[in-house]
């Protein structure tokens, strides 16, 4: 990575690891090309990425010379490195549990902010105004919650959830009984999913996932309803999902769109009713700070112990991983 990039995302404790557990540590310069990537890979044990860092090809590993490990400082691995490799025996390593938990909060945020209406009280405070006796804010604390799909960022928001006391209720395909009774959750389909009072998406960009949330099941989501996307833009109508919070009939917070950039009129951007932010749930000064750190602790327990620790990337989820 370039001392940028490392800036951003390898705090001092990292820092210490790295100099203190390997014999040497060799940074990128100012510009990383996949050049100078086969290069420093060639004689590595440990080959830390991150955002920026080019196209990890299986031909670095085709003289036998690749790096046994890759720790991503960042999130998916699916865009970095080749899935054959892993089958190589090489061990990748992801900061994307990290980031999830920086996506749980932004989550939980979205979720309070817009049950208590505070868009609109602020807009009314900026306009003149002073008491609303046209709205009331609603509550989070008890209320059952919607979530689809269990990744590591919807496990994040059920963490946080705890405290409040929501039933939270998960539609995921791949969630056994026995993994959702260790989460606290209850499944269910998608139909009654959607039809909590707040409905969180957590879904990987997948065939099956793109248009997971039509227009159809967005009709029939209860009043009030609010949807927090912080997955992928395609999982949604967003077409539908935009008509019925202008209707007034839904609340949303949109933090990825479909597509992205998104184009949107002047009526959604004045939307009370409707947070937009430019695919950051994920991007915090903490957070970022600890993703190296994050990779590499569980990098130096693989190699002394041969634990697998929550940031070790299975080859055997990789279809269904983000």
């Amino acid at each position: 990575m370039t001392p940028s990039r490392a800036a951003d995302v390898c705090g001092p404790d990292a820092r210490r690891l790295i100099e203190t557990r390997y014999e040497r540590a060799v940074w990128a310069g100012d510009r990383l090309t996949a050049d100078d990537v086969a290069a420093l890979a060639a004689d590595c044990d440990v080959l830390l990425t991150s955002w920026g860092t080019p196209h990890l090809d299986a031909s670095l590993w085709a003289d036998g010379r690749g790096p046994t490990v890759v720790a991503h400082a960042a999130g998916s691995v699916k865009k970095l490195i080749d899935r054959e490799v892993l089958d190589q025996g090489v061990a990748v390593f992801s900061a994307g549990g990290r980031i999830a938990w920086s996506v749980g909060e932004y989550c939980l945020a979205a979720m309070l902010t817009l049950a208590r209406r505070l868009p609109r009280f602020d807009a009314a405070v900026r306009g003149g105004g002073w008491k609303q006796t046209g709205f009331r804010g609603g509550e989070l604390a008890g209320r059952p919650v919607g979530i689809l799909g269990a990744s590591s960022t919807a496990r994040a928001l059920i963490t946080l959830l705890r405290p409040f006391g929501c039933e939270v209720v998960v539609y995921d395909p791949y969630l056994g009984e026995e993994r959702a009774a260790a989460l606290g959750v209850r499944t269910a389909g998608l139909e009654e999913t959607l039809r909590c009072p707040f409905v969180s998406l957590h879904v990987p960009d997948l065939p099956e996932t793109r248009g997971l949330v039509s227009r159809a099941l967005i009709e029939a989501m209860p009043d009030h309803t609010v949807v927090v996307n912080s997955s992928r833009g395609p999982a949604v109508d967003q077409a539908a999902l935009l008509e019925h919070v202008l209707a007034g009939r839904l609340l949303a917070a949109l933090d990825v769109f479909d597509p992205e950039p998104p184009v949107l009129d002047a009526a959604v951007l004045g939307c009370p009713d409707l947070l937009l932010s430019p695919h950051i749930a994920g991007d915090t000064v903490d957070g970022h700070l600890a993703l190296a750190g994050y990779v590499l602790a569980d990098v130096a327990d693989w190699l002394d112990k041969g634990v697998r620790g929550p940031s070790f990337v299975d080859p055997a989820a990789w279809s269904t991983a983000a």
